[in-house]
């Protein structure tokens, strides 16, 4: 969902003060060309920039300056005038030196050996865990967080956009940024205080939220969680950090020397402490890196500040700047603590300096440290399903009183701003567009209902033809302890109305006790998965794409009621008891579910009632969630899962034709790799003991759309392989464009390598075929079948191809030995 929010963000948002000297421009060589990842720094100061790869450079201080120093490897520094206090459009030329002070320097591609900036970094690897709170056994501390988000690059022609007619006043508001000198519109501005506590003998880590307050556009602890997940925390020290679902490589990395050049460039007091100060830059482009510099302590090898930034060639989408400043004061002679955090991201649809785009600005402080006070285990049990609504309602008195820094006045104004905005209709009708296409979702207030989904409203399949669907749900806010739901849809071929109605109440709060029930009458194609829930309103996309290929009427009625309780003891562990009955008949003349229903095999039946009874057991460790009530949303971030399943079937009750056990077990593990990117392994097991017939069987998913759907075979059509015992293994692995970044006629394309193997076995009882008189033949992959893709993503950003092809069974009748796919989505 964020990803939908921030693009929508950037195409609808797409007097200055405070700064008293400021300066942008280009640094260039004797042959005009452009010098990346010089140093900028005011004279007489210790504020400085460093230029990105196109020799560009913004900075400014609040102090008077008359000069700027500009440094480079290979290059004596040069003293540039300053003609006034605001200065735009600078060019600096450097021109070569044939010696240099003090410090050996190295032009380029610095060299891996005799280089002392590499002799410090070494230093700082065996250091590493002896620095900072990994110093001690257990540690806490408060924290304060303060995001805050801006439309950038606002010139006159924005403000007399009609989009804005009537809301003018907003662009009182305008500042210029420090960091990239663009202009900008506060719009919104999140504010948290938190307790955090870490245990680095059991490596455990809590923080309790004390207050939390935004200047309105969305509330709660969904706010909280969307901006944790969207800057998520992180470690300098650590090898690889991840930011928007990437994972960069730190420059402190023990990886770092293969793709940064380091340079030691200055050595200096500070806090009493003498400090060297090394400038990191990357050593190819496309790559997941940063430029910047730190100073690192002689003695204790911990870094005092760091100042690092996204190089603009990195592969990440809608990203196009990330500016990252880290502070750490001295406790004691051998102690260094982290005291404030500043992150800055630019997020627009390009990547062009003129661009227009959206801040998000993330400041982090850090006070009242203290250590040892070793807490009990239970201490760090996660609540199942906590809320304190005071976090939320604090006071302005509150907020005076305990934050580490007071407001400025752009900070104070957005509150103001944002009030004064929310009572505008256009930006009511603005703000209600983005919540309908993030949500998908209409919100009715008055009857507090949503209508929607709106993105299931039209479908396509062999047996409906064209379908139109309408549904509605009851909606309160996102803590309610109740919800009903439901739909209606029609075909225009079979003439049929079809519907779906569910119901979920949670009894306790504290442990997710929750009782539902509901029915449904659909037309379904219940081959599409292997392991799944009875969720009664579950559609898979291959029941109505608007596009397939092959034959799709393999289609089934279904009448489908259940009636559940589950429940929560444990944070991301669920148990669950089901009771289901349905009736299954085949919906298609073209395809039947008939079975023999006596010894003899001559008396066949075309339906199949069946009453179940079900167990299910779901780990999802790491699992990130917003919303505390009856349903919640899953955050983003990747988490692994297991899911287990014993189901019963009773034959003769309630007219039931089947006794039968079934147990299945399905396990996802993601896994960051670094550099090389993420993988996902995914692995399902099953096996039904008795005597069922087809409308009951495990079906090998395959997927006849043109599109890619997770946990499906690409080249199979649906029933092409039936089991009664199965075991699937999948992998993909996303190389992020690590490949293609250094083939140079690919490298600006900012591709991603995707491969990936499917694998399955299965086999079916006798007793299982002897009763099939579907004449659907039955094929199980006794020879497991496999298949493989390459797919190529972030195709103009938002499209991926993958291209499979059969590993075997390459002979049978109607298979698709070779398919292309394709998905499109918002991704980093």
């Amino acid at each position: 969902m964020k990803k939908i929010l921030f693009s929508l963000f950037l195409i609808v948002f797409t007097h200055t003060v405070s700064a008293q000297t400021k300066v942008s421009g280009v640094v260039l060589d004797n042959s005009k060309q452009p010098v990346p990842y010089a140093n900028i720094v005011f004279k007489g100061s210790k504020t400085g920039v460093v230029s990105n790869e196109d020799g560009r450079f913004y900075i400014e201080s609040p102090d008077n300056y008359t000069a700027i120093i500009v440094s480079f490897v290979g290059f004596p520094d040069k003293e540039v005038k300053l003609p006034k206090l605001v200065n735009y459009d600078f060019k600096v030329i450097l021109t070569e030196g044939n010696s240099l002070k003090e410090v050996k320097i190295y032009a380029g591609k610095t060299s891996k050996k005799n280089n002392p900036a590499l002799d410090i970094l070494r230093k700082i690897w065996e250091r590493r865990r002896k620095n900072g709170l990994k110093m001690f056994k257990q540690y806490q501390y408060d924290k304060y967080e303060k995001v805050e988000f801006d439309m950038n690059t606002i010139d006159s022609a924005f403000m007399k956009s009609k989009i804005f007619k009537g809301m003018e006043f907003v662009f009182k508001n305008v500042d210029t940024s420090k960091v990239t000198g663009k202009t900008y519109l506060p719009i919104f501005i999140n504010e948290s205080l938190s307790e955090v506590y870490g245990d680095n003998e059991n490596k455990r880590t809590k923080e309790i939220l004390k207050a939390n307050k935004n200047s309105g556009l969305g509330n709660g602890d969904g706010v909280n969680m969307f901006i944790k997940d969207l800057y998520s925390d992180f470690d300098i020290y650590d090898n690889y950090l991840n930011f928007f679902d990437k994972s960069f490589t730190s420059p402190l990395s023990r990886t770092g020397i293969d793709v940064y050049n380091y340079v030691l460039a200055d050595t200096a007091v500070i806090d009493n402490k003498l400090c060297y100060n090394i400038v990191f830059y990357p050593r190819r482009k496309n790559e997941l890196t940063f430029k910047g510099d730190f100073w690192v302590n002689d003695t204790t090898f911990a870094i005092k500040k760091i100042n690092m930034a996204v190089t603009k060639s990195a592969n990440i989408n809608w990203v196009k700047d990330i500016y990252i400043e880290q502070e750490y004061d001295v406790l004691n002679d051998s102690v260094f603590l982290p005291t404030r955090d500043y992150m800055m991201s630019d997020f627009a649809l390009r990547k062009k300096e003129e661009s227009k785009g959206v801040y998000g600005k993330r400041t982090t402080m850090y006070q009242n440290f203290k250590f040892n006070e070793k807490k009990p285990d239970k201490f760090y049990k996660e609540e199942v399903n906590y809320i304190d609504n005071a976090v939320y309602n604090r006071d302005n008195a509150y907020w005076s009183e305990n934050r580490f820094e007071k407001l400025n006045k752009d900070e104070e104004k957005i509150y103001k701003m944002i009030d004064t905005l929310k009572t505008v209709p256009k930006f009511k009708h603005l703000y209600s567009l983005v919540s309908i296409l993030g949500s998908g979702y209409i919100e009715i207030p008055k009857w507090h209902l949503d209508y929607g989904p709106i993105f299931s409203t039209i479908g396509y399949n062999e047996v409906e033809g064209v379908r139109l669907r309408a549904g509605a749900r009851t909606y309160f806010g996102p803590n309610d302890l109740w919800r009903l739901q439901g739909y209606t849809a029609y075909g225009f071929d079979d003439n049929k109305f079809k519907y779906g109605a569910s119901a979920k109440w949670m009894l306790d709060k504290k442990n997710r006790i929750i009782i539902s029930g509901g029915n449904r009458r659909d037309v379904e194609q219940i081959g599409a998965s292997l392991t799944t829930t009875n969720d009664v309103l579950g559609r898979s996309y291959a029941s109505s794409g608007l596009f397939t290929t092959g034959s799709n009427g393999k289609l089934t009625n279904i009448n489908l009621s259940t009636l559940g309780i589950e429940i929560e003891p444990v944070k991301n562990l669920t148990f669950e008891l089901d009771f289901s009955y349905r009736t299954l008949e085949s919906a298609s003349n073209t395809f039947k579910l008939d079975y023999f229903t006596d010894d003899t095999f001559t008396t066949a039946k075309k339906d199949v009632k069946q009453a179940e009874l079900s167990f299910q057991i779901e780990f999802t460790p790491k699992k990130k969630t917003i919303g505390y009530g009856v349903e919640r949303r899953n955050i983003d971030s990747p988490f692994s899962r297991v899911f287990i399943n014993y189901s019963q079937g009773f034959k003769g009750f309630i007219n039931s034709d089947f006794d039968y056990q079934k147990i299945q077990l399905y396990y996802k593990q993601p896994i960051i790799i670094g550099a090389l990117g993420r993988s996902n392994f995914t692995m399902e097991l099953g096996k039904t003991f008795g005597t069922i017939p087809l409308g009951l069987m495990s079906v090998v998913p395959g997927n006849q759309t043109y599109f890619i759907i997770d946990n499906t075979f690409s080249n199979l059509n649906f029933y092409e392989f039936v089991t009664d015992t199965y075991a699937t293994f999948q992998w993909q692995h996303n190389f992020q464009g690590k490949i293609f970044a250094r083939i140079p006629g690919l490298r600006k394309l900012n591709l991603r390598e995707i491969v990936g193997v499917k694998g399955v076995y299965g086999t079916i009882s006798d007793a299982n075929r002897a009763i099939n008189a579907s004449g659907l033949i039955y094929q199980a992959p006794e020879k497991p079948y496999w298949e493989y893709n390459a797919g190529i993503g972030n195709i103009f950003k938002v499209f991926r191809l993958d291209f499979a092809w059969r590993g075997n069974y390459r002979n049978l009748p109607d298979t698709n030995n070779f398919t292309v796919k394709g998905s499109f989505g918002f991704y980093f």
